[in-house]
């Protein structure tokens, strides 16, 4: 590292717990950070001021160091657009705790490999989110068509491969749902 590069610490705590961030600072302060961006939110949250004062800060060459990897963000979809955007910034990551470094090949890798997972998490949501989509279609179709007497509720367990009081139980509440709405 060059003499104009950092080491930047970025140090949380969420909101409400009875903590501070003592001792991330501390540990920060060992690994040799020069400044320590401290902060008291939820890691579930976008609306962090020091977090995008830090990014904001950033310069090729230098490195974003915290002592936990869920400090920076508990949302892996928010953690990997952090990490995008300290990667263009110019600069490196490094986790304490878990012994991540993106300024190595061996750092890059695991955050390669952090992302696939992310990515196979987003591609079962979408896989999960289009089958409910399906069963709240067929749930509709079962229930319109015994309260309409089409089909009794024997012939759309059989044709939706459901059991019988699972058909009872879509009916009542679709029942339900049009007298609430009535």
């Amino acid at each position: 590292m060059d003499n104009t590069s950092y080491l930047i610490g970025y140090a949380r705590v969420s909101k409400g717990e009875e903590q501070s961030n003592v001792a991330q600072a501390r540990a920060l302060d060992a690994a040799g950070c020069r400044r320590v961006f401290e902060e008291t939110a939820s890691g579930g949250r976008w609306d962090r001021p020091k977090l995008h004062e830090m990014i904001g800060q950033l310069r090729e060459g230098d490195v974003v160091v915290v002592w936990k990897l869920d400090r920076l963000s508990r949302s892996l979809k928010d953690l990997l657009h952090i990490m995008d955007r300290i990667e263009a910034a110019g600069a490196g990551f490094r986790s304490l705790t878990e012994a991540i470094d993106t300024t190595t090949a061996a750092g890059r890798m695991m955050m390669q490999m952090v992302g696939s997972f992310a990515e196979f998490e987003r591609a079962m949501i979408r896989e999960r989110t289009s089958a409910g989509l399906a069963q709240a279609r067929a749930e509709g179709r079962i229930a319109e068509s015994v309260t309409s007497g089409r089909k009794s509720g024997a012939e759309m367990a059989r044709l939706y491969g459901v059991s019988e009081p699972t058909v009872s139980r879509i009916v009542a509440a679709y029942r339900q749902q049009q007298g609430e709405a009535a």
